[in-house]
């Protein structure tokens, strides 16, 4: 149907005209005329009906050019713009793995980009990947250095005062247990990598933040599931918040105050404005789900509503604004704000 419009739509355009119907306007108006001289340099182009893309897994913004973003899609590729968003290029089209789960530049060397394949949710139509890819040419050309069997990738952070010290979030295998599963630390580049935080066979890490001015406290989210073809265990007792004070040598679980029993998918963010306070939307057992804030570095949490995302294995995952304190956008169907610490959320809306 579409081929067959576009082809009466270029019949329509491209046929001969008269002088008199050419003529754009009328009463004296002598503007161009519409003929195959002047449509010469338009090519035809789909114009509709447009086709759905797939989800869009994570973002990193050129920290030194904020026109440059890096765009990871669950489901196609990994693509890039200069400009902003007016043009898209896909850059990651060589490789094994089409499913990009966490795109991460790094903050001293723009021009290094590492990359964690396989999308980070829990659908049946979730597509994996084959471990950890780094760029040093700002996406031209890409390595992998290691992970092959992590499969799904949640995050990815390279400590601010050396770059060759990355943590890689490894949510493991859906559908198996085991596989390259935990929290790994490299301090080589990704030559080599260190299991610091392991849970068990069912459970990996799904993110990993850094305290802000303080990057050797550091904090984990461990998320158990397993997807089978009839349902998702989506939760279990390995579920929970972890914290180390020491660059991920030892580590400790701070969950007093979260719900007790078995918890889903959790998201976290650190305030970027006042170290030591931080937020955790949590996905929980027995109606206990909801958004929980620490004033003291995860020691104590406390509930400030119930509010989770819609569907906790596709978001449940939460930003704190760097330029007003308590402010909080949630991945939701629809982008949800709170202005007051997680209290209330309301839609960001679609004006801008």
């Amino acid at each position: 149907m579409i081929r067959r419009f576009a082809l009466l739509l270029a019949f329509v355009l491209l046929a001969p005209q008269s002088p008199a119907s050419a003529q754009r306007g009328g009463d004296g108006d002598d503007g161009p005329q519409l003929d195959s001289g002047l449509l010469s340099g338009i090519e035809l182009r789909n114009i509709g009906p447009a086709l759905m893309s797939g989800r869009v897994s994570d973002i990193a913004v050129d920290p030194t050019d904020h026109s440059t973003w890096y765009v990871a899609m669950a489901s196609g590729n990994l693509w890039k713009t200069e400009n902003a968003g007016t043009t898209w290029k896909p850059i990651f089209e060589k490789y094994a793995s089409y499913s990009i789960g966490a795109v991460t530049v790094d903050p001293h060397d723009p021009l290094t980009i590492w990359v964690g394949t396989g999308e980070n949710n829990s659908q049946r139509s979730v597509a994996y990947g084959d471990g950890v890819y780094k760029s040093t040419d700002g996406g031209r050309s890409f390595s992998n250095v290691g992970l092959k069997n992590s499969e799904h990738i949640g995050m990815i952070r390279v400590d601010p005062r050396n770059s060759d010290v990355v943590y890689v979030a490894a949510q493991g295998p859906l559908w198996a247990p085991g596989g390259d599963r935990g929290l790994y630390k490299t301090t080589d580049g990704g030559a080599t990598w260190d299991l610091i935080l392991e849970i068990d066979e069912n459970t990996g890490i799904s993110e990993v933040h850094f305290e802000a001015g303080h990057p050797d406290v550091i904090y984990a989210v461990s998320y158990q599931r397993r997807r089978h073809v009839w349902t998702l265990i989506n939760g279990g007792p390995g579920s929970g918040i972890w914290k180390s004070t020491d660059a991920g040598a030892t580590w400790n679980k701070i969950n007093k105050g979260l719900p007790s029993g078995d918890k889903g998918k959790i998201g976290m963010a650190v305030s970027p404005i006042r170290p030591g306070v931080l937020y955790a939307i949590v996905e929980a057992a027995n109606n206990r789900s909801g958004f929980f804030r620490s004033e003291d570095s995860g020691q104590n949490w406390s509930k400030q509503s119930s509010y989770v995302s819609g569907s906790p294995q596709y978001y449940n995952e939460i930003f704190a604004d760097p330029h007003k304190f308590d402010r909080i956008y949630s991945m939701d169907t629809y982008f949800m704000v709170s202005e007051d610490g997680g209290e209330n959320f309301e839609r960001v809306g679609n004006r801008w």
